[in-house]
């Protein structure tokens, strides 16, 4: 009977000792926010990743097109530079024409002051001297005889050089007009446009005429006063 309790006491104390293992079971509920932080925020590293990756992309594709954006705008300044030194010779051209127009007009206004005259047959006006030539001509021989005598066909630019011709004028003379160019589009023989008819005879505005049509005046596209 003593070794039966001896045993039995000791099983009795090896089970008493022996660790307890929980039974296998549903997880806490507590744990489940838990995964859900750590999955949004697997996310978003994600996301970031593919924004970074993108942004990487982005700034490799501009430093290569970087290059190119300074040749264009090289170029572009170039021709600005052309461009700008053209427009300053053009400038600069204009400031000498109108410098040697107004010592032109200053040689005039003094010629007009020391009282000089026209030579024989002609007549002054305004410090310009005019002929009038007995010939019937064509336009074209008309300028012709002018320049032969270092002059030109008129260029009637003012009311009071019109009147001052209507009134030595006794039948139809040429002036320094026409259309030869470009029929129906009048200009003066330096070049400008028509941009005011001055002439007219008897108090009426005459149009350019080609010299009225009449066949003595050969044509030429030229006008007649």
């Amino acid at each position: 009977m003593d070794e039966i309790y001896v045993n039995v006491e000791y099983d009795k104390s090896q089970v008493s000792i022996r660790p307890s293992t929980p039974a296998p079971g549903p997880s806490s509920p507590r744990s489940r926010p838990h995964v859900a932080v750590a999955v949004s925020l697997g996310l978003l590293s994600v996301l970031l990743l593919a924004g970074l990756v993108c942004l990487g992309v982005h700034v490799h594709a501009s430093d290569a097109e970087l290059p190119s954006i300074k040749a264009n705008l090289a170029e572009r300044l170039q021709v600005s530079g052309v461009k700008l030194s053209s427009v300053s010779a053009e400038r600069d051209q204009l400031k000498d024409k109108v410098t040697a127009l107004t010592q032109e007009k200053d040689r005039l206004q003094l010629l007009c002051k020391q009282k000089k005259t026209c030579p024989g047959g002609w007549r002054m006006f305004s410090c310009s001297c005019y002929l009038l030539s007995t010939r019937a001509d064509s336009w074209e021989n008309g300028r012709k005889d002018c320049r032969d005598q270092g002059a030109d066909l008129v260029i009637i630019d003012s009311l009071e050089e019109q009147k001052f011709l209507s009134s030595i004028i006794t039948r139809l003379s040429w002036i320094g007009l026409s259309d030869k160019d470009i029929e129906v589009t009048w200009k003066w023989i330096d070049g400008t446009p028509l941009t005011a008819a001055y002439w007219y005879r008897e108090g009426n505005v005459v149009e350019p005429n080609n010299g009225g049509g009449n066949p003595q005046w050969g044509g030429g596209g030229g006008t007649a006063l």
